[in-house]
């Protein structure tokens, strides 16, 4: 069997095997409800900054954007991955990476959008929806991982 073929087995393989544990789903539940918080607070500051601040909407997005990883990373390290955690200065700094890759897919997807000619904040939320799968399996594979 050749390489590639090979990790393409193994890869699948430990893909199915972590879809039928039931704690994964849990967590990708609790992982969806903090990140339904982070939601409303992102979009919730993103349309004050945006509306009542006069800010650019990628600078609202920006900042908007702090506000929501602050809120999630501290309920995903007490809650979502409470089993998992680690030193919360490393986990913070990891998590911070994976939101900011996160950020720049979003951003990414958001100037496409309002390019294309859709209402900004409508455009925000499908970014912010999106980028979510990237999200959860960056913190979960190497932001919180045992």
């Amino acid at each position: 069997m050749e390489r590639s073929s090979l990790a393409s087995s193994l890869a699948q393989s430990r893909a199915g095997r972590a879809l039928r544990r039931p704690h994964n789903w849990l967590q990708l539940i609790k992982f969806s409800l903090v990140g339904a918080s982070g939601y409303a607070i992102n979009l919730g500051v993103y349309i004050l900054l945006l509306r009542h601040a006069g800010l650019h909407y990628e600078a609202a997005a920006a900042c908007s954007f702090l506000v929501a990883v602050t809120n999630n990373y501290t309920w995903n390290r007490v809650w979502t991955f409470r089993g998992e955690r680690g030193h919360i200065a490393y986990q913070g700094v990891r998590f911070l990476i994976v939101s900011l890759v996160a950020l720049g897919a979003n951003l990414l997807i958001l100037h496409g959008l309002v390019g294309a000619g859709l209402n900004k904040v409508l455009a925000q939320a499908i970014a912010i929806v999106l980028v979510t799968p990237l999200n959860f399996v960056g913190n979960k594979l190497w932001s919180f991982r045992r």
